[in-house]
């Protein structure tokens, strides 16, 4: 077994983005309260962490079969990783998500495994069905709300992001998904993205991306909170958006990266 193997196992680009937004909300809303151990930031991030290494390599364990044929390049197909190990990787992740959530208290704990099992369940069969969507829509509504709870910030605080998340986390999972169209086709995936076909997937996707920045963008400013640094992170984050009209894996990285940085413009705009 080889580290850039487990590396790609655990989908590096996707974890890194959710951690690095996660990270950039804990720190963004600790600053804005004061008194935030750092103890209690770094156990959010690594509890977050450690719920992308499960959902990375027990995606890859559950769709080892599929990918022999369509992408035999992955790690389990290619014969660099065992499906025991990419287990083992899958539970080693799921242990430090617990053991960093355990000591913040009931609620986080709570709300990072019900964020788990929704990511569990799209690996282990909604990702190929044409409800794949929701367990992007239930597992990123819930992240936000997490990491509130896991640096003790009122969760009341992050609750009006949710309903701004679900067409954002629609357009993530669409993109995602249209990058191995042609292979999850070949596999017999009838996912959203295979229902709508890949044109209207793409066109979908960056309506609801867009639109999910602009209308927080409205928001700010009908409230008051629109300041140079929200505009300035907004602006990034609609141009990495807008570049996505090149393709799909384009899109792909512009909502990661949209994600990032709206979520530094969101924080700092509720402070």
């Amino acid at each position: 077994m080889r580290i850039p193997a487990v590396i790609r196992l655990i989908h590096p680009a996707p974890a890194v983005a959710v951690v690095a937004l996660s990270a950039v909300l804990a720190l963004v809303m600790a600053a804005q309260n004061g008194s935030i151990p750092t103890a209690r930031i770094l156990l959010v991030v690594l509890s977050v962490a450690g719920s992308q290494v499960a959902t990375g390599a027990l995606n890859d364990w559950a769709d080892r079969g599929r990918d022999r044929a369509a992408r035999p390049e992955k790690p389990i197909p290619a014969g660099e990783i065992p499906p025991a190990v990419a287990l083992r990787v899958a539970a080693g992740g799921a242990l430090l998500q617990l053991a960093a959530s355990l000591p913040l208290g009931a609620l986080p704990t709570l709300l990072g495994l019900a964020a788990l099992c929704s990511a569990v369940a799209y690996d282990l069969g909604l990702s190929r069905t044409p409800v794949s969507v929701i367990p992007y829509l239930v597992s990123f509504g819930l992240l936000p709300l997490w990491i509130a709870s896991g640096i003790g910030v009122p969760i009341d605080r992050v609750v009006p992001a949710v309903p701004l998340i679900a067409p954002f986390a629609a357009a993530a999972h669409l993109a995602n998904t249209l990058r191995d169209w042609d292979a999850d086709a070949a596999g017999g995936s009838r996912s959203l993205s295979q229902v709508l076909g890949r044109q209207r997937g793409l066109r979908a996707a960056l309506v609801l991306a867009l639109g999910t920045g602009l209308a927080a963008g409205v928001l700010a400013l009908v409230a008051g909170r629109l300041g140079a640094s929200t505009i300035v992170l907004g602006v990034i984050g609609l141009l990495a958006v807008a570049q996505g009209v090149r393709g799909a894996g384009a899109l792909w990285y512009g909502i990661l990266a949209a994600a990032v940085a709206w979520a530094g413009a969101w924080a700092l705009s509720t402070g």
